[in-house]
């Protein structure tokens, strides 16, 4: 490929995920969120995430920032109080966001094992009380391009020239790459941005060709610079998801599902979903059909 990188990121530091559980029965490999990475801005938290039947995430709250959903394999049921419901099976992707307060499950869709990705963006401050609202794709429908052993599926932002109908409030790029062997990748990146690597099979090489190979299950900072380069010097494809975002530079206050500025705002959202006001109402009697009849 053309030199379109000229001062490529290097990996700062790497995490391997380990598997964890979370909501009832589900395991992710939480990689951003955890106690040695609590935030790389504007990003909270990225879960892979595998569950099967009857474990999933019930009837939870959120306020405060944007939860994007990728499946890998199998598929998951949204259903929120607003009564918005559907189903994103292997390819598809759901982006929400919560804005002021959404209460919502997500919850199997078939027997086996249900397998993705869910990434949480945070909101500016002056966007965190905004109306809630979905943007999915169907997966015959993300943007796909190819080129010289590198296939890509754009989530979000562009790559070699195909470009992702997604709006993001905060400038976002979400790519998924795929490598053959001998392949070798130069992604640019905007100089401002924070961005990392997340690798979902195979083995690669990154910012350095001399560099150590990275397998699956690690996360990988990337440094300054003006784009990615990777190689696949191995004898499998490798898969992987680049991620870049524009830091927002605002105080960060967290209380699990809910994220804020101030701690003043954490106790308001608190007050907010425990008596139901100010964007809860409609979680006084609200209960997803999925976990009717379930002992949560």
């Amino acid at each position: 490929m053309e030199n379109v990188v000229k001062e490529p990121r290097l990996v700062t530091r790497k995490f391997l995920a380990w598997p964890q559980h979370e909501g009832v029965g589900a395991i992710v490999r939480r990689s951003i969120g955890r106690f040695e990475l609590k935030y790389f801005d504007p990003f909270l938290v990225l879960d892979e995430f595998s569950v099967s039947a009857p474990a999933g995430f019930p009837d939870h709250p959120h306020r405060g920032f944007e939860t994007v959903t990728y499946m890998l394999q199998g598929g998951m049921t949204h259903e929120d109080f607003e009564d918005h419901k559907g189903t994103i099976g292997a390819g598809d992707l759901q982006w929400m966001t919560a804005g002021r307060g959404i209460v919502h499950s997500e919850m199997p869709a078939a027997q086996g094992t249900q397998k993705g990705l869910q990434l949480w963006i945070n909101l500016p401050s002056k966007h965190k009380m905004i109306d809630p609202r979905y943007q999915e794709i169907a997966s015959k429908d993300i943007p796909e391009a190819a080129k010289e052993g590198i296939k890509v599926r754009v989530i979000a932002g562009e790559a070699l020239g195909a470009k992702s109908p997604i709006y993001t409030i905060t400038p976002i790029m979400y790519l998924d790459f795929t490598l053959k062997p001998g392949a070798h990748l130069e992604q640019p990146i905007p100089i401002s941005w924070n961005a990392f690597v997340y690798v979902l099979e195979g083995e690669g090489i990154f910012g350095n060709s001399k560099s150590l190979s990275v397998t699956a299950h690690n996360l990988l900072l990337l440094g300054f610079g003006d784009g990615l380069v990777a190689w696949n010097k191995s004898s499998k494809p490798l898969r992987f998801v680049l991620v870049g975002g524009e830091p927002l530079g605002e105080p960060v206050v967290q209380s699990g599902p809910f994220v804020m500025n101030t701690q003043e705002e954490i106790d308001q959202t608190i007050e907010d979903y425990e008596n139901c006001t100010n964007g809860f109402e409609k979680a006084r009697h609200w209960r997803s059909e999925a976990t009717l009849g379930l002992d949560y």
